[in-house]
């Protein structure tokens, strides 16, 4: 099963999490987290690790109106809330990998309508910012 959704860029990573971000505005996601695991892992398991998993964030991007509704549908639902968005490059990697979680996951869990209808107009979304990012290249 594929629970993400995912493009990868000729963009040095920097430039991507940048543009990541401002494609995630764009359609109505903030950043309400940020975690640097390579970061996290040079201070926890040392360069090593750090070197083996590359540059790598986890952005968790909530678009307030959509887990509004899906709250009010689902309270449990908070738990897959925000929606992960993953920039990751290894140091060997000639392009940079933006992964996001696939909202339809949500519908996998909940048989309410309106979760379904959140999912959807989440998931058109995030298509929309990975796709924005391809245009972004070069």
């Amino acid at each position: 099963m594929t629970y993400t959704l995912a493009t990868t860029v000729s963009l040095p990573w920097a430039e991507a999490v940048e543009r990541t971000r401002e494609a995630l505005a764009a359609q109505g996601f903030g950043i309400l987290t940020e975690i640097n695991v390579r970061s996290t892992f040079e201070a926890k398991l040392g360069a090593e690790a750090a070197d083996a998993i590359g540059d790598y964030v986890i952005l968790g991007a909530c678009n307030p109106a959509l887990a509004s509704r899906a709250l009010a549908a689902e309270p449990q639902m908070g738990a897959l809330l925000p929606c992960n968005v993953v920039v990751r490059r290894n140091s060997a990697a000639d392009a940079t990998t933006v992964e996001a979680i696939d909202p339809q996951t949500m519908v996998q869990l909940s048989s309410a309508p309106s979760v379904k209808e959140v999912a959807e107009d989440a998931g058109t979304r995030l298509r929309k910012a990975l796709a924005s990012l391809n245009g972004a290249a070069g």
